[in-house]
């Protein structure tokens, strides 16, 4: 193995990149018009063009990737953790052409990969299985008999892929047709492969996942298990090992049953097992992932190993690095995925440009991000992993906590905030999470809260520095040379709120902010000039403060108390983008994506909370509704139509009721 192809971008492509290199193999990257600068694309020795947008069709296609392969002259490919690594037919074609496929071979993803026939493989050896339907047979009618038989609460699965799509609990069996046709559309867009499987549904298990290696002299070995129970949308979050409700007995056994179904299968290379752990230690297979997993650092962190490393020395022929007995988990590691989307909208995915990023230098993160990159809407809404490691769960999880404080991603909102309430909640703390621990204890968290008086002082002060630099103020250039004439001013915060102001700076580089009846002295440390992204200071007199602050055209983005804010500074006669009234008459996108489905007819009576349009945005569908009962006037959307943010995409009348 002499030069790796990587069927992959982003982040993962760089983290095999590094491997690879380390090991003195050459790297080729491929990329789709959209990431033609992507740093995976700048880090690699060759990068090869194979498509245009929409950028995620271009790493699908197989015949591109071979072509790039064949040019290139690399002499194997990894598929990465994403788009074509469970997809049997390209491990096959690889082989074909001469190509070392860094996975299990072609045979094992069709035994193990796909969800249903690796149950049906699985079902006469033992292994624990929830009660459900994983036949062939998927006509609606049959499907439909089988709910019923099992009854609900049901969740329906994608066959192919993972991830959380093309998932759906159904908790009323009114509801099974539409959320099959929801779970198969989903699973079809995703994975090209619109079946599915039906279980009984546990309501509150811990989601726990075997690492699993294999090679080609039968070798097979688990590397401990990991704790993936924080999930939102069947999506996780947090990920950990060791799992805090599994002792050396459970994980023997839970090891022992993800070695035989890989034996099962003659699996060979990464693979992970997962299972759901019901309350009292009685566990269910679910599924097997044919590769590795976005969250294998979580591993490499306690066991010492680089298990992209152990894939590559098994795909060029080598035996496992270790034995069962050499693997030995010491302290504990947690990874938190942070995400562009906006816990404040339910977790909605969102795109746009990052502004600035700085990730916490204390911890591993996995990223491919950078001060001006592009969050399209393209790809997963996984924008980094940071991963902390300690030798106890409580040291990883503070400093954890830490990191997620300190990272910096301006522009774009992200899940950090939710992150942190996370992290300190005190039922993740004792290590008491379950699959539903985002409903039960995160519901209540308003994180559209109002920011404090103090940011939106802290926002006036930094806005009238930077305006008083750029000559807003005539020939004044310094923050302390002389009066600044006193300055009002109207700022608008993230929730389209806006607040009106007064500053007066002062010859001692203090600024005195009025914010309604309160009068808040701002002192900004001019040691610290504002072209850079750290800023101290302080409020009264108070002691010194230290944050973040960027400022990008009218917008004043900065780090308060744990918090990040974003405030525009709005001048006469301007509109904030995106600001839309809420009752203005129509249905607008609320996040660039492509139209998948229409349920809205003009002239048609809506009921409040009706599926009208759905958009398919960062590998999820979203249905969209209106929370009124309404007429429906003009429908702009139709299926296929690429549309953005705030686009229209229905008119209706909210009178009509």
């Amino acid at each position: 193995m002499k030069r790796l192809l990587i069927a992959n971008r982003g982040e993962i492509a760089l983290r095999i990149a590094r491997t690879a290199r380390r090991m003195g193999i050459a790297v080729v990257a491929v990329y789709s018009d959209a990431d033609a600068n992507a740093p995976h694309v700048r880090f690699a020795d060759e990068a090869i063009r194979i498509g245009a947008a929409p950028a995620a069709e271009s790493y699908l296609n197989v015949d591109a990737v071979i072509a790039a392969a064949r040019s290139s002259g690399a002499d194997a490919v990894h598929p990465g953790y994403g788009f074509l690594a469970e997809r049997p037919e390209f491990a096959e074609r690889c082989a074909h052409e001469g190509l070392t496929f860094v996975g299990p071979s072609a045979a094992s993803m069709l035994a193990l990969g796909n969800k249903s026939r690796a149950k049906r493989l699985l079902e006469d050896r033992g292994v624990p299985f929830l009660p459900g339907y994983h036949g062939e047979d998927q006509s609606d009618d049959v499907l439909a008999a089988a709910a019923r038989k099992i009854g609900v609460p049901l969740m329906i699965k994608a066959s192919s892929g993972g991830g959380g799509r093309g998932m759906r609990l159904v908790m009323d069996e009114a509801d099974f047709p539409a959320a099959l046709r929801s779970a198969r559309s989903e699973a079809l867009a995703a994975f090209g492969d619109g079946d599915v499987l039906l279980e009984r549904a546990l309501l509150a298990p811990r989601h726990v996942e075997v690492q699993i290696f294999g090679d080609a002299f039968g070798n097979v070995v688990h590397l401990g298990e990991r704790d993936c129970s924080v999930q939102r949308r069947h999506q996780k979050l947090i990920e950990e090992t060791p799992s805090p409700a599994v002792d050396p007995a459970l994980r023997e056994r839970l090891g022992a049953t993800a070695i035989a179904i890989a034996r099962a299968a003659a699996y060979e290379n990464a693979g992970t097992v997962e299972f759901l752990l019901d309350s009292d230690g009685t566990f269910y297979f679910i599924e097997m992932n044919a590769r590795l997993q976005v969250e294998h650092p979580v591993t490499e962190a306690v066991t010492g190993f680089d298990l992209v490393e152990w894939q590559l020395r098994v795909a060029r022929g080598e035996p496992l690095p270790a034995t069962q007995d050499a693997i030995v988990l010491t302290g504990h590691a947690i990874e938190a995925r942070l995400c562009a989307e906006d816990p404040a909208r339910e977790y909605l995915p969102q795109t746009g440009t990052l502004v600035a990023w700085e990730p916490p230098s204390q911890l591993r993160v996995e990223h491919a991000l950078e001060a001006g990159i592009e969050i399209s809407p393209y790809y997963d809404s996984m924008i980094a992993k940071i991963v902390s490691y300690g030798s106890t769960r409580e040291d990883a999880r503070r400093r954890l906590a830490e990191g997620v404080a300190s990272c910096v991603a301006f522009g774009v909102p992200t899940n950090a905030a939710a992150l942190a309430v996370i992290l300190d909640d005190d039922v993740f703390a004792a290590g008491a999470a379950t699959t539903r621990f985002i409903e039960e204890r995160l519901a209540s968290v308003e994180f559209a809260a109002p920011p404090p008086v103090e940011a939106i002082a802290l926002a006036a002060a930094l806005t009238y520095r930077v305006d008083a630099e750029s000559g807003a103020f005539g020939s004044w250039t310094s923050w302390s040379s002389s009066a600044l004439p006193p300055a009002a001013m109207r700022l608008r915060d993230a929730n389209g709120a806006s607040h009106e102001v007064r500053v007066l700076g002062t010859p001692s580089g203090i600024a005195h902010v009025t914010v309604g009846d309160a009068v808040i002295v701002v002192e900004v440390a001019d040691s610290n000039p504002l072209d850079g992204i750290t800023v101290r200071y302080r409020f009264d007199r108070g002691p010194w403060l230290r944050g973040t602050f960027v400022r990008s055209g009218s917008t004043a983005y900065f780090t308060h108390g744990g918090r990040s804010f974003a405030f525009d500074e709005v001048v006469e006669n301007s509109e904030r983008s995106g600001t839309v009234a809420a009752s203005d008459g129509f249905l607008r996108a609320p996040m660039s994506g492509r139209v998948v489905a229409v349920y809205a007819r003009a002239g048609e009576r809506t009921e409040a909370d009706t599926a009208l349009v759905v958009l398919e945005a960062m590998k999820m569908e979203h249905a969209l509704t209106l929370p009124i009962a309404a007429l429906v006037g003009e429908v702009t959307a139709a299926e296929g139509l690429q549309v953005h943010a705030n686009d229209v995409l229905l008119a209706y009348d909210p009178a009509v009721a």
